[in-house]
Formats: structure tokens, C-alpha cells, sequence
């Protein structure tokens, strides 16, 4: 059942658009409201799917109900219904937020198509923001400890600016889920998060993987491809393990942090970015300065904020939360009952050493669920976990 509201001090038009969407189809439910004022008190206390709004009404008119709405529920879509005399009002509303309009008398025609396509992307909208929130479910950072609280609290502080973040851990620690935390807490969370290991992709091709290339600029360019500072355009760029990064890369990469313009491989015409960066390495670039290997005047653009992702070790307090949240998903991608750990299972597993980190515990918690009974004991433990 789709809930529409129709906001028009004309009786005649609100009648002639009730009567329309009500015999189109009879899971239109449809209300109506006199005017802008009677209007938005009716949005803000019911959950509706699509409004029509007259432009030129008593009390507050069209344009100012349509900006109200849009800090309080932008995901509702709005129709504007314009006069003769206000199409260029009706074209400047469309810049303001709105999903279209229709004129008066309305075309049959154009209004159903008009609301139909209105009703379709609401849905779309809800079901972006489902896939948003399972999305976010899966990188969300599980813990209590102390360390843990800092960083969240660094999330908090840092994910609305515009400063580039540093991201420093051993491997399997987690470094990605506060990349993407930063993200989602960000004003760019609506925009792409673009992810670029430059450890997985060979040297030759890190220049083409980040800035794009031109067709014929080498043997394989066979048409021109945009990079991922272009990928990312108006969201965040992901630049994980950045410590293996060759330095020609790093030379461009500083360019594009410092003009926010990137060249694409073989082109001569720059392109204007804005991105923010936030990058990830599980080496210490200090040393790796020293050595010749990373950039120091790189380093110091990429780390106004720096924030270290403790190792497994530095925090057995978050062990058993850990296991229980494992224990929950591996279950549920698993399609089977949770299984418990005894007491013993988890002091146990608290004492050991966890060079692989969270990545290496979410290991063996599979592979205790898979193997052994209902109730994973410290036996099991020795059996299928032994370090």
C-alpha cells in the first residue's frame, strides 16, 4: 500500500487527483490537505510515500513546505503542481529537491508516469538504506576494552572533518573496519568508499589502478579507463597497506593530495578530484623513510590524524565478545543453532599468542563450530584450535 498526500487549496484539483490515483490503482491510499501548513503537520506526524504539492498556496506555499521537508525527511520524494504562471518556479523547486512536476489541468497520462516513477525510486531509497545498514553491520567494531574505546572515540571526533587519517596496526587487526567507520560517520557517506590495495597490485600497473589511463598509452590500454581518485569522486579513497606503494605512485599520489588533480597515464589533461584519503599500512613508515622508501613529505600529508589498531594481543579483555559475535555470524552465514563456549574454552583461548589477530580468531571460531559439538569445550580447543 503506497501512502500519497496531496497538499492543494484548489478543492476541484485535489478532488480530480484523489479520483485519478484512487482508480489507477487501489493500493494508492491517498490523503489530502488544504494547504502548506495542514501539510507538513501531516508529514511530521505520519510516514507517507510520495507528496503533491502545490507551488502557490496560503499560509506556507510550495516552495517553503518543499525545503522543510527536505531536512526532515528527504527520502520522501515530492511532485510539485504548478500554474501557468509558475513554471519557472516549478523548474527551480526540481534544483531544490524535487522529484518533478506536473501542470494544471494534469495530463493523465504524465501525472500516473510522474507518480509511479516518484513511488519507485522511494523504494529504491529504502531498500539502498537496508543493504546500508546490513553493509555497516558487517564492518562494525566489536569491543570494550580500553583501546578499543579510544579509537571509537577518535572515529568520532575525526569522521566529520575533512582530515586526511592515517590508519597503523599489524596485519588482521582490523584497519579496514575504521577506514569505513570514518566513511559512514562522514558528510561523504553518500558517496563512494573506493578500495585500493597497492600490496595486491604489481608496480607496474599501480599508476594506472589509481589515476586511469588513455587508449595507447601501453600495450594493453585499449580504451581510456578512469582511476580510482576518479572512482571516488566526492567520497573517500581507501589506500590500504600504502607502505608498499613504488615511489613514482607515492610522487603522484602527493601531487593529487596537494592540487586535488589527478593525470591519467599518457594524458597530458589534468582532472579535478575531491576526495579525502585515508590510508592504511602495517609498517612503520618512519623506518621505511629512513630506508628510502616512503616519502616523508608524503607521510605528513597522510597523517594529520593517526590512529593505531591495537593487536589482538594488546586486548584479550575483548576475547570472549569477539568469539560471541563470531560465533552468531559464522552460524547465520552457516544456516545453523549457535553454538556456546564453556568457560575453560575461553580462558584458554585468551592465553594464546594471536600473531594472525581478530582475522586468525575468527578462523579457528569456524573451524570449532564446524568440528565440534554444541557446547565447544577446552578438550575441543586442544583437539582443533591448538596453537
Amino acid at each position: 500500500m503506497s501512502k500519497i498526500l496531496i497538499i492543494e487549496d484548489e478543492v476541484s484539483i485535489r478532488r480530480v487527483l484523489t479520483k485519478i490515483l484512487t482508480e489507477e490503482n487501489d493500493t494508492y491510499q491517498v490523503e489530502e490537505a488544504e494547504d502548506g501548513s495542514i501539510g507538513f503537520e501531516k508529514i511530521t506526524q505520519n510516514d507517507y510515500d510520495l507528496v503533491l504539492c502545490d507551488i502557490k498556496m496560503p499560509k506556507m506555499d510550495g516552495v517553503e513546505l518543499l525545503q522543510a521537508v527536505k531536512k526532515l525527511k528527504s527520502e520522501i520524494p515530492i511532485v510539485m503542481i504548478s500554474g501557468h504562471g509558475d513554471m519557472e518556479t516549478a523548474i527551480q523547486t526540481m534544483r531544490l529537491g524535487a522529484f518533478d512536476y506536473v501542470s494544471k489541468p494534469p495530463d493523465l497520462n504524465r501525472l500516473l508516469n510522474t507518480v509511479r516513477n516518484a513511488l519507485d525510486k522511494k523504494q529504491l531509497v529504502v531498500e539502498n538504506k537496508i543493504l546500508k545498514k546490513i553493509v555497516s553491520k558487517n564492518y562494525e567494531i566489536i569491543g570494550e576494552s580500553d583501546a578499543i574505546k579510544h579509537i571509537k572515540s577518535m572515529i568520532d571526533k575525526v569522521a566529520k572533518t575533512e582530515a586526511r587519517v592515517l590508519i597503523t596496526g599489524p596485519n588482521g587487526t582490523g584497519k579496514e573496519l575504521v577506514a569505513h567507520q570514518l566513511h559512514e560517520k562522514s558528510d561523504r557517506a553518500n558517496f563512494p568508499l573506493i578500495e585500493v590495495n597497492c600490496a595486491a597490485i604489481p608496480s607496474e600497473l599501480i599508476e594506472s589502478e589509481l589515476f586511469g589511463h588513455v587508449k595507447g598509452a601501453f600495450t594493453s590500454a585499449i580504451k581510456d579507463r578512469a582511476g580510482k581518485f576518479e572512482a571516488a569522486d566526492k567520497g573517500t579513497l581507501f589506500l590500504d597497506e600504502i607502505g608498499d606503494m613504488s615511489l613514482s605512485a607515492q610522487a603522484k599520489v602527493l601531487r593529487a593530495l596537494q592540487e586535488n588533480v589527478v593525470t591519467r597515464v599518457g594524458a597530458d589533461k589534468d582532472i579535478k578530484v575531491d576526495v579525502r584519503v585515508i590510508a592504511a599500512t602495517n609498517k612503520d613508515l618512519k623506518i621505511e623513510i629512513e630506508k628510502g622508501r616512503f616519502r616523508e613529505d608524503l607521510y605528513h600529508r597522510l597523517a594529520v590524524i593517526l590512529i593505531k589498531v591495537p593487536g589482538l594481543n594488546e586486548r584479550r579483555d575483548d576475547i570472549p565478545i569477539l568469539i560471541k559475535y563470531f560465533t552468531e555470524k559464522i552460524a547465520l552465514e552457516q544456516g545453523i543453532a549457535p553454538k556456546s563456549f564453556s568457560e575453560d574454552a575461553i580462558k584458554l583461548l585468551q592465553q594464546y599468542d594471536w600473531t594472525g589477530n581478530i582475522r586468525e580468531l575468527r578462523n579457528i571460531v569456524e573451524r570449532l563450530i564446524i568440528l565440534s559439538g554444541n557446547e565447544i569445550s577446552e578438550t575441543d580447543i586442544h583437539l582443533f584450535a591448538s596453537k
